[in-house]
């Protein structure tokens, strides 16, 4: 039986799972959603993104669990991508979903030239989180109005120095089996960084007609995606 760890990005808990988590246990599989300390019902514990890290290789060691897959999903694939190198043999493979990944030395804000200034800005000016997205936008996403609302009601403002805090890493992430899941409504292609892994041997690339949060807008196919991806070597 294969472990999934799942853990949502920015803004988001354990909840936004919701629609995937019984496809996965119905496909006979472990399913374990983490909300990141600072988000959702964890909001009011302090959190860098060395702690997001910690959450993630903590839960896994709690719960004793063995043929991990971790999914990251947005900005949770920087602690996702180093947590998967921290657990050693108990990874099986690492899934990106539309995702950031870390580089050792930089943050998630690192790869924004004009758009961590305001970020930082942002931060800032609201006591140091990071202010969610207002429904509108969530356009072009492939969301229903349903969908929008219960994004907008699940988040919770994000933790600034997550975002602003350097990645470690001791290896390369190239080592790490791992596959990203491109969504096009958020962009044909992956990011620079993420294609260049992709030309390594134990990378996969796998695009989904949807956009950035498919958990929401297609969660039975990103379950199918999921438990594919996390069972074949």
């Amino acid at each position: 039986m294969t472990e999934f760890v799942l853990v949502a990005g920015a803004w988001l808990g354990a909840r936004a799972w919701d629609e995937v988590v019984p496809e996965l246990r119905a496909a006979g599989h472990g399913a374990h959603p983490l909300t990141l300390s600072g988000l959702a019902e964890k909001g009011n514990v302090p959190a860098g993104q060395g702690t997001h890290v910690q959450d993630i290789v903590g839960e896994i060691e709690r719960l004793d669990l063995r043929d991990v897959v971790l999914v990251g999903h947005s900005y949770a694939g920087i602690p996702t991508g180093q947590a998967a190198e921290r657990i050693g043999d108990r990874l099986a493979r690492v899934v990106f979903v539309d995702s950031n990944v870390p580089a050792d030395g930089e943050s998630f804000v690192s790869a924004w030239p004009s758009g961590r200034a305001m970020a930082e800005a942002a931060i800032a000016e609201n006591d140091g989180r990071w202010p969610p997205l207002a429904a509108d936008d969530f356009a072009g996403q492939g969301l229903t109005d349903e969908q929008i609302t219960r994004l907008v009601n699940g988040s919770t403002p994000h933790p600034g120095a997550s975002l602003t805090e350097p990645a470690k890493l001791a290896g390369s992430l190239a080592d790490l089996p791992a596959t990203y899941i491109k969504c096009l409504l958020d962009g044909d292609e992956p990011a620079e960084d993420v294609a260049e892994l992709l030309k390594g041997e134990r990378w996969r690339l796998v695009e989904m007609d949807t956009g950035h949060w498919p958990m929401f807008s297609q969660p039975r196919e990103l379950a199918r995606i999921l438990v594919r991806e996390g069972t074949e070597s």
